[in-house]
């Protein structure tokens, strides 16, 4: 048996390399010498997804189409220009037509879940999953990155620290000089007090410290620490899975960030699940204090038990911004006003209703935008317009329509929502323009 604990780049080839010649788990894992559960981990855990048509076709995973079923012409602009061919065969109308139904093939529901030496693959048009070792080592060197990376600092040491550091500061003393007089009570570094800081863990700000404001910020420092290390446990996507077997009937709210330009403003969303309804806060920085301000800006205009009812549960994923969960959990008081938990690494997926919506957003702001240059009136004015476009899975009605329904329009009104008129809504760049 290998007792080395993790693959490596080779060994993720030689699981390629067999798949491709339709080997069984059990048989890569005996030339591995591991466990054919390790394989079947880590070929799920890696899926790369391919959109790729076949010899002659253009991609398309409508199951209408894919089963030759649709028989509709000239739906879109595109389609009016070719000689009275269906559809289905231009591969672009699935973003604008009514039928569209997502097909995925049922072999991927059984090992080896991905499509490699699938003997159909170059005929077939649908989405594919592969198994590639360069991706999925890439994947692992990712995870690996992000799980060193952060404070070993739990919350209570935070505060232990941070009620000696803070006071001094403000009344001007320097770190050095808090680090040479508390050293017992710290039992940290001057450099690692500075870290602390720079990184707004503490109620004191660097700004408070005369000389760091004159001095020109260093080069090539990650802004992405994590609050405590330790915010996954307990919280992970199985601990999540576990809490809504045991409450079926609560509803989950994913949390994501929405960038803009490297180190710039970015958005914080909050996606109500089952009504499709999105919120976006504008955030000059991508930090965790900027996130908490959110909510507890919510809790205090909402009220204690309108904000419970809206977010008894939130999923995040792995970002430095959502990398202080006590905090918003709970209240000034300490008493609990929601529970949060956290997706597997690497796996967007496990929230992807929050990622599909993302994909208006991006309609009306293109990647690379600077977000600096929007106010929060105009994200919420774009939000409006998002949440008042009909969904065929709401039956055609919007969002905002769903969520008036349950909650009352009180509460979207708090949110800044309103309703757009449907042939009003703008969801191009036009809008905020």
């Amino acid at each position: 048996m290998n007792k080395q604990k993790h693959l490596n780049l080779q060994a993720r080839i030689l699981i390629e390399t067999m798949l491709n010649e339709h080997h069984s788990f059990k048989s890569i894992a005996r030339e591995l010498g591991k466990d054919c559960t390790t394989i079947s981990k880590e070929i799920k855990a890696h899926i790369c997804f391919e959109k790729t048509g076949a010899l002659g076709r253009s991609f398309n995973d409508c199951r209408v189409a894919f089963l030759h079923q649709c028989s509709l012409q000239k739906f879109c602009q595109h389609c009016a220009y070719s000689n009275n061919k269906p559809c289905w065969t231009c591969g672009r109308c699935t973003s604008s037509c009514i039928s569209y139904e997502k097909y995925i093939c049922p072999k991927l529901s059984k090992p080896p879940y991905v499509c490699n030496g699938c003997q159909q693959r170059t005929r077939c048009s649908l989405e594919k999953r592969l198994y590639k070792a360069s991706y999925a080592q890439k994947e692992y060197e990712q995870v690996r990155s992000e799980s060193r990376s952060g404070f070993a600092l739990s919350e209570a040491e935070l505060k232990q620290l941070d009620d000696v550091v803070s006071p001094l500061l403000k009344k001007g003393q320097s770190l050095h000089h808090i680090a040479v007089h508390h050293a017992d009570e710290l039992m940290k570094s001057e450099r690692t007090l500075y870290t602390y800081t720079n990184n707004g863990l503490f109620t004191a700000r660097n700004i408070d410290m005369p000389r760091t404001i004159r001095m020109r910020p260093r080069k090539n420092v990650s802004s992405k620490l994590k609050v405590d290390k330790s915010c996954r446990i307990g919280r992970d996507f199985q601990c999540f899975e576990n809490y809504m077997a045991e409450h079926p009937d609560v509803s989950v709210r994913q949390l994501d960030s929405v960038e803009g330009v490297k180190g710039g403003a970015v958005l914080l969303t909050i996606h109500f699940v089952e009504q499709q309804l999105q919120l976006a806060f504008l955030r000059r920085h991508n930090d965790s204090p900027s996130v908490l301000d959110i909510f507890d800006r919510l809790y205090f205009e909402l009220r204690m038990d309108i904000f419970i009812e809206l977010f008894p549960v939130l999923l995040a994923d792995n970002g430095s911004e959502f990398s202080n969960p006590s905090a918003i959990e709970l209240n000034a008081q300490g008493n609990s006003r929601t529970r949060m938990f956290y997706c597997n690494p690497s796996a967007p997926y496990q929230k992807g209703s929050c990622e599909n919506n993302h994909e208006l957003i991006r309609r009306i702001i293109p990647k690379g935008t600077d977000l600096g240059r929007y106010s929060q009136e105009q994200i919420d004015l774009m939000m409006s317009h998002i949440n008042s476009y009909s969904r065929k899975k709401l039956g055609n009605k919007s969002p905002y329509e769903v969520f008036e329904f349950q909650y009352g329009r009180k509460i979207l009104d708090a949110f800044h929502l309103q309703k757009i008129p449907a042939d009003e809504i703008i969801l191009s760049p036009e809008l905020l323009k």
